[in-house]
């Protein structure tokens, strides 16, 4: 096959499917263009998560009329002119690829006016195809517009996500360069919608605060640091309380440019050792300034990635810096009280829940008969007192932990017959009972007629017989197999209970965290995770499942949003499910450390026969360890 040179258009092809991989990648070329044009306000439009049209306009310094169309033409730029300058690059761009790539895979118009044109020009481009400049009026600086991205690449058009994933993905192209440049007014709006303004601020702090929320804002701790050699580190890390699951959250700015570098994160992992732990990682807003000989920024065609000429010494520096920091800092976590904030909705008729006490099982026992059946009605023998099933529904001054009387009875739930009286509620429904503590923690347990004895050791093990000789349960691995079971169980139902919060708890997010929320909120409303907009990057919720009634509704969010970021791309729809009833069990299930009453101790030995997979937790780590008689006798010298 002869060897032949490729027409521009397939070269401009190509060079799109490494620099322009969706939307936001569009919005962070543009702009970088801005940014590097002077703008004091570059606004940002889009419809449809920016598939559909993408708009980035500034007031910078403009383009002339005559370089239009060298503007669109691949590999022309003014911000190098020979290969030297490869290695002094003091712009964000300089490779002349992005829009070339742009208007190679949509329809693409540029207008622009210097300050010394009486008139704008406006160009349009369709598919790489440039039709003729023409006069037309705008303000001084550059307004491009995308529409139908990848219109003629269907294969790429068809594995972009949905709109919030996209937009979530350029507010996130936003932020990054917003962070790097708070001299500069920006705005995001998604649909005639305002959904971002940031006005320019000279305390860079401001301008985190108003990306991140006030809760980071509080944490940040200032750093500062430089070396004779012309490295300088500024800007803020976060108290080890704000560290989250991945690293999305360290924002490593290079000379004004975002960059992601494993040896600066491997940095900041050591600098936190003894901080956080295992398989946290910190919170970070990093400027690092260095002399543009030090390091090569023409790496890859998305700028992401750089190699610095001393990588070792700029390591140390930072890790030296913060450990400094760290040493001269107090960072005892104070304890903050909020109240719910003024603005959100209420529920009608909605009475307050008040959560079991910390030792208390959410254990659900069905009652299980000879045939197997599970959902009999319980029959109280004549002449015995009545039994009634019960359920929390306390008014806030009752506390549940001072006695037994506060549980609602509802006569509605029974049938009498004769001396016979019948309950209408079914073993399914899970019921917080308040039990004494004044018994030791061993209580006898029947189990196929043969008497055993269970106790709690340690506050985390559970010691029985068997009858093989004597088993060691972990609490928390089989009480998380036993709530992991029955929720399945009752997700597959489409039963899932969820508590209703008297005052739904508003989440601020990043955009990436918000759109992920929105994108799924269909599976976490199996599971009974209710979330709904409120604004912004804010989300509310509204109710999450019963089972997790102790725990904080807005934590929980953020650590099932964790795992959507962490693993929501890589796996289906049910083994996401899956996975996050793996969370949910394990953060509902009680702790080592907890303590058990005799009675619970005797519940969860019990859930132990009646679950499929006892002998491990969902995550497989073992629920029991068994030491049989015969190696009892052994030890003991009686073989």
């Amino acid at each position: 096959m002869a060897i032949q040179q490729l027409p521009p258009s397939v070269v401009n092809k190509i060079a799109a499917g490494e620099v322009i991989e969706r939307p936001a990648s569009v919005v962070k070329e543009l702009l970088e263009n801005s940014v590097d044009a002077a703008a004091t306000r570059i606004d940002v439009t889009l419809g449809e998560g920016g598939a559909d049209f993408i708009r980035v306009t500034d007031d910078g310094i403009g383009i002339a009329a005559q370089q239009l169309p060298l503007a669109v033409s691949s590999h022309a730029t003014s911000k190098i002119r020979n290969a030297e300058d490869l290695f002094n690059v003091g712009t964000l761009g300089f490779r002349g690829e992005a829009l070339a790539s742009i208007a190679e895979v949509s329809r693409f118009t540029l207008r622009s006016r210097t300050a010394e044109s009486d008139s704008g020009y406006e160009m349009t481009v369709v598919g790489g195809k440039t039709q003729e400049s023409v006069p037309c009026g705008c303000a001084i600086g550059t307004s491009v517009e995308v529409r139908q991205l990848f219109y003629n690449t269907p294969v790429r058009r068809k594995f972009l996500r949905t709109k919030q994933t996209e937009m979530g993905h350029c507010n996130e192209a936003l932020t990054r360069i917003a962070l790097a440049n708070p001299e500069v007014h920006f705005t995001l709006t998604q649909n005639s919608q305002l959904i971002t303004d940031l006005p320019r601020v000279d305390d860079w702090r401001q301008r985190i605060v108003a990306l991140f929320g006030d809760q980071i804002g509080h944490s940040l701790i200032a750093i500062t640091g430089e070396d004779d050699g012309g490295i300088q580190l500024r800007g803020f890390v976060a108290d080890p309380s704000q560290s989250r699951s991945n690293n999305r959250m360290q924002y490593l700015l290079l000379n004004g440019r975002y960059i992601r570098d494993r040896s600066l994160q491997h940095a900041l992992v050591e600098a936190y050792r003894g901080l956080l732990m295992t398989g946290r990682f910190p919170v970070t807003f990093l400027r690092i300034t260095l002399p543009p000989e030090m390091v090569d920024v023409n790496v890859h065609p998305t700028k992401l990635e750089v190699r610095f000429q001393d990588s070792g010494r700029l390591y140390s520096k930072l890790l030296g810096t913060l450990r400094t920091k760290f040493l001269s800092s107090d960072l005892v976590h104070p304890l903050q009280v909020t109240s719910p904030p003024s603005g959100i909705p209420v529920a009608d008729h909605q009475s307050p829940t008040i959560s079991p006490p910390r030792n208390q099982l959410h254990l659900e026992v069905p009652t299980v008969y000879p045939d197997g059946a599970t959902n009999r009605p319980q029959v109280s023998p004549p002449g015995s007192a009545t039994i009634r099933q019960a359920s929390w529904n306390h008014s806030r001054s009752h506390d549940p932990r001072n006695d037994t009387t506060g549980l609602d009875e509802d006569p509605s739930n029974e049938i009498s017959t004769g001396d016979t009286t019948v309950s209408t509620r079914t073993s399914q429904e899970t019921h917080a009972v308040t039990l004494p503590e004044s018994h030791p923690a061993t209580t006898s347990l029947h189990s196929n007629a043969t008497c055993h004895t269970a106790m709690q050791v340690h506050d985390s093990y559970i010691v029985t017989e068997t009858e093989e000789g004597v088993a060691v349960l972990d609490q928390h691995a089989l009480h998380e197999r036993v709530l992991y079971e029955q929720l399945r169980k009752r997700v597959l139902a489409g039963q899932v209970e969820t508590q209703r919060l008297l005052v739904p708890e508003p989440v601020d997010l990043t955009p990436a965290e918000s759109a992920t929320v929105l994108e799924n909120r269909a599976s976490l409303a199996e599971l009974g995770i209710e979330v709904e907009p409120f604004g912004g990057d804010t989300v509310i919720v509204a109710g999450y499942p019963a089972m997790l009634a102790k725990l904080n509704p807005g934590e929980i969010l953020r650590q099932v949003i964790e795992l959507l970021l962490t693993d929501g791309k890589k796996l289906e729809r049910r083994d996401l499910l899956d996975d996050l009833m793996h969370m949910i069990s394990c953060k509902a299930a009680v702790k080592a450390g907890d303590h058990l009453t005799p009675e619970e101790v005797s519940s969860l030995v019990e859930q132990r026969e009646l679950a499929q997979d006892s002998h491990h937790c969902p995550h497989g780590r073992p629920t029991v360890l068994v030491l049989t008689k015969q190696e009892l006798d052994r030890k003991f010298g009686r073989t």
